[in-house]
């Protein structure tokens, strides 16, 4: 049986700006009076919006969220360049260079489908074991590989000609850096472009009107966490297939017997699956080697 004694799932939260995942993490342990809680994708300190925090045994899940198109909404200013790409950052360049709105969207296309982004100096990426971000603080500019990105959706939705201010609103993949489409943006128009804010607005299947602030949190949960305010932990992975066992199995399973093809029935091929146990409760995630159903991760 499930432990009921600790909640369990997905919470959504809108992170603060300024505000690291981690803080939120620590934050929120104070709110939940729960020690066991994870994020589910890193957000900048400057932006906010969609955060999935993991919650109590969802936490084992850490790092197995199969990757989902995020969409965002991002400020941008263009004649201006900076070291770290958005507004934060030391200024690079400036340029008084007139740009119209037609002059972005004749560009805007050049960024949408398979694209190829140089990691920012200002990123988490590791080179020789170590945080971009920390070498940047250093002083330090090094090598870096190029990733290929994928942006599905790129549209300006607001522009002053006046301040070369705008919007744009992006729907891509994960390990998209929506600063570096406003640098190269900018750089590819003739003016350079900084990023002067960024809202995540949807992420591993939730959006931005289903999130809590750290406010409302904290009064919803001052008598402890409430029914439904945690999304299922199987709604982050309906990107994995489902096994559901009977009853015997379920037993076998929870024992730690690694079950055959044929007893974990109608099981297509995938990395991982969702395991669900007779009475319908997710039992955790699992995979197939050598045709025997193995224990990734356990709920149970």
């Amino acid at each position: 049986m499930a432990d009921i004694r600790e909640p369990l799932g997905i919470l959504a939260v809108n992170k603060p700006q300024d505000w690291t995942s981690f803080d939120v993490i620590g934050k929120l342990r104070g709110v939940l009076h729960m020690k066991r809680l994870g994020h589910g994708g890193t957000l900048d300190p400057m932006a906010t919006g969609v955060l999935p925090v993991l919650v109590g045994k969802a936490t084992k899940c850490f790092g197995l969220i199969p990757d989902s198109d995020k969409s965002y909404t991002a400020g941008f200013r263009l004649g201006l360049s900076t070291d770290t790409q958005d507004i934060t950052g030391k200024t690079l360049e400036t340029s008084d260079m007139p740009v119209t709105k037609e002059m972005i969207e004749a560009r805007l296309p050049e960024f949408i489908g398979e694209i190829t982004q140089l990691p920012p100096m200002y990123s988490a990426v590791k080179v020789g074991g170590k945080r971009l971000y920390e070498l940047a603080r250093e002083g330090k500019t090094v090598e870096r590989t190029p990733r290929k990105a994928v942006v599905s959706s790129l549209v300006l939705t607001d522009y002053n000609e006046d301040t070369r201010e705008g919007t744009l609103t992006i729907d891509c993949g994960s390990g998209t850096y929506v600063r570096t489409i406003i640098d190269d943006l900018g750089n590819a128009i003739g003016c350079g472009g900084t990023m002067t804010r960024l809202v995540r607005t949807r992420s591993d299947g939730i959006t931005l009107d289903k999130c809590h602030t750290i406010e409302e949190l904290s009064e919803i949960c001052k008598d402890g966490i409430p029914h439904g305010l945690l999304r299922p932990v199987d709604s982050v992975f309906g990107a994995y297939p489902e096994i559901r066992l009977g009853e015997r199995e379920t037993v076998l399973y929870k024992n730690g017997v690694k079950l055959d093809r044929r007893q974990a029935k109608n099981a297509e091929q995938a990395e991982f699956y969702r395991v669900y146990g007779a009475d319908g409760f997710m039992l955790g995630l699992a995979y197939f080697s050598d045709d025997k159903l193995r224990q990734k991760t356990n709920f149970y």
